[in-house]
């Protein structure tokens, strides 16, 4: 939800310690001292209760917290749902357990944000799509009539503002405010055809806001006819006390006693705030196994047995009899792999990643690999599914043949949305530390449009909420040093939301993510694996190639992805370091494809002059490998230049 209301929902409804919010309001933290967080305003913080109703078991719900940007939240939460409900599913809590049995979406909305935000939009679009749906989400409109200063006739083109359900068929509740009543029986109808149909539901409440947009904003400069009107009317508590009172519900005395009994708990409440000493809210539940991220954490062995390697690969294109593959496949793609795999060597970009998720399945993690064509590949490389010829059936070989305990990869080609799709892949990402969540862009600069996801949550989640998440962002052509109108993810944006400190040389390397560019298919395999097999867990955004997909040179042999190896932050010039280091005048610090163009370049100048000249891959940017990077240049002692 929103920041309108929330505070009181959270205190009133999700029983937040008001003790826990009056020490915020005071100006303090609400995490312990010596946490790597920051905090964030008292309207974006969240909690999570167990609700008892009468029923058997306690209701836990949860409130996901939010930025700023009014909607963005909404497909942070359906990816959040929809991953509990799968692991609801993959733990047998209930067999017969369907989509939304177990756990329902509930989303608040403005009426002025429903219409104006195209993450709304985005979001519906998604829910009732495969490997998004929710099993229906509950919509609430709280509907103002206003947005800020803005009047509805200024705010839609649409008659009401739940006009743009209907983009997918929901039904629209409308209720008045005044009649809680009316209201309850809204949701008893909105729940039931939610649970009947699986279908997502719109409440159009309809209601005012009785001050302005904060508490020191005075509306009447804007709309003075309309808040004379609301300033002329009983607060909708005053009507609905009065009205049970008339009904001999309520008497004047229970009245007043509640009210005094709730203003004596919120004085107490208040009292004990100066006292208040918060508690750590993260690594609990299931994130109970990790820590949080230290330098001595973030080593770690991601090799794998060559045996293993090589029964990974061979599944990886296996199909059962009578799936028919596509002849271009079984030529150039199953057969060359299998050919990479019998002779050790020559394993080019496609095959390592399917290495490092065959793995990594077989040590029981699970993986969903979501974004536009990802089951093919941006540029036919990967084919993580292959379609039958005949039938167009589709096979997800990784999938078959796995031990027990195998974990599974969610093969996810979404829909043509950014912004929603990467909001839903980030809830799916703090919702479990044992699903490995790769968003990959149809080309590097498309995650432009998903900027406020990377923003909010991305590159800020851990620092303002101890949200600890393990999404790779994959950004294919994303850094081949093309031009400005050719493809380019803007690697220096996202430096830019990195928060370590300029003297890179004292900073602990536990940035709030890790950015990369690497150039070798090893390099990928145990990028991708480091991301599980780390006690923690932090964002990856790989600036992926189109060329080295497929160049001869640009190939790794399964011993670089074998026992005891692991992702290098820089890679050598062992080329350079083993002919004559003394020789060296000149030292190349290069990053992505642009390695294999000046070695190329190298290998054409005259012996003597190439001599001069070592490369070094700068293969993390961040955190920037600073003593690695000085470790290899003290190989070079008569070098005279860096550049």
């Amino acid at each position: 939800m929103p920041h309108r209301g929330r505070l009181n929902i959270l205190v009133d409804l999700l029983k937040y310690p008001a003790r826990a919010l009056f020490h915020k309001l005071q100006g303090n933290a609400e995490f312990p001292d010596g946490l790597p967080a920051s905090g964030d305003v008292v309207s974006h913080i969240s909690n999570t209760s167990s609700l008892s109703y009468g029923s058997d078991g306690a209701l836990k719900v949860t409130m996901l917290p939010n930025p700023s940007h009014l909607e963005a939240v909404n497909p942070v939460v359906s990816g959040y749902g929809r991953a509990r409900q799968m692991y609801l599913y993959d733990h047998n809590t209930d067999p017969a357990c369907a989509l939304g049995d177990r756990l329902v979406g509930v989303q608040l909305h403005g009426d002025a944000a429903f219409t104006g935000q195209g993450v709304v939009m985005e979001t519906l679009g998604l829910s009732n799509l495969p490997h998004f749906s929710l099993g229906g989400t509950v919509h609430i409109i709280v509907n103002n009539q206003i947005g800020f200063t803005t009047p509805m006739t200024n705010a839609r083109s649409t008659l009401y503002t739940s006009d743009v359900g209907k983009m997918v068929n929901t039904p629209v509740i409308h209720v008045n405010g005044d009649y809680p009543d009316e209201v309850a029986r809204a949701m008893r109808v909105a729940f039931e055809y939610r649970r009947r149909f699986r279908k997502d539901v719109v409440i159009d409440l309809i209601t005012f806001r009785r001050w302005g947009h904060n508490e020191l904003d005075e509306p009447s400069l804007t709309q003075p006819r309309m808040y004379d009107i609301i300033r002329a009317r009983e607060s909708i508590p005053q009507l609905y006390e009065r009205r049970m009172l008339a009904d001999n519900v309520l008497s004047e005395a229970e009245a007043r006693d509640a009210r005094a009994a709730f203003a004596g708990y919120l004085e107490d409440e208040l009292a004990a705030s100066k006292d208040y000493d918060p508690q750590a809210p993260q690594l609990k539940g299931k994130w109970a196994g990790m820590v949080v991220a230290t330098e001595a954490a973030a080593h770690v062995d991601t090799g794998v047995a060559l045996d293993t390697l090589r029964a990974v690969g061979e599944r990886s294109v296996a199909v059962g009899d009578g799936f028919k593959v596509h002849q271009r496949l079984a030529k150039r793609h199953i057969q060359p792999r299998l050919k990479q795999l019998a002779k050790g060597d020559g394993i080019d970009w496609a095959t390592a990643e399917a290495l490092a998720f065959g793995s990594l399945l077989g040590e029981g993690y699970n993986i969903r690999l979501c974004g536009q064509d990802v089951g093919r590949g941006t540029f036919s490389q990967r084919h993580a599914m292959f379609v039958c010829q005949d039938t167009e059936n589709v096979c997800v070989p990784l999938n078959d043949g796995g031990a027990e305990g195998h974990g599974k990869i969610e093969v996810v080609n979404s829909n043509l949305s950014e912004l929603a799709v990467l909001g839903f892949e980030y809830g799916v990402s703090i919702q479990s530390p044992a699903t490995l969540p790769i968003w990959e862009a149809q080309f590097g600069d498309f995650n432009n449009t998903a900027q406020v996801i990377i923003d909010t949550y991305i590159a800020s989640g851990e620092t303002k909420w101890l949200l600890q998440s393990g999404l790779t962002m994959l950004l294919p052509h994303g850094y081949d040093g093309a031009g400005p109108e050719h493809s380019s993810s803007r690697m220096e944006r996202f430096l830019q939301l990195c928060n370590t400190p300029m003297d890179v040389s004292r900073a602990a390397q536990n940035p709030n993510m890790h950015v990369a560019a690497p150039t070798t298919p090893a390099q990928i395999f145990h990028l991708l694996r480091r991301q599980m097999k780390r006690p923690y867990r932090k964002p990856l955004v790989v600036a992926g190639p189109k060329t080295i997909l497929r160049l001869a040179a640009a190939t790794s042999s399964l011993a670089e992805m074998g026992p005891g190896t692991s992702f290098q932050p820089v890679l050598a010039d062992a080329a350079a370091a083993a002919a004559s280091p003394a020789s060296v005048r000149r030292v190349v610090l290069v990053a992505g494809k642009l390695y294999y163009d000046l070695a190329k370049a190298r290998s054409e100048m005259d012996p003597e002059a190439a001599a001069r000249v070592a490369l070094l891959r700068v293969e993390e940017l961040c955190p920037f490998p600073a003593r690695e990077l000085q470790a290899e240049l003290a190989r070079f002692p008569g070098a005279a230049e860096v550049v």
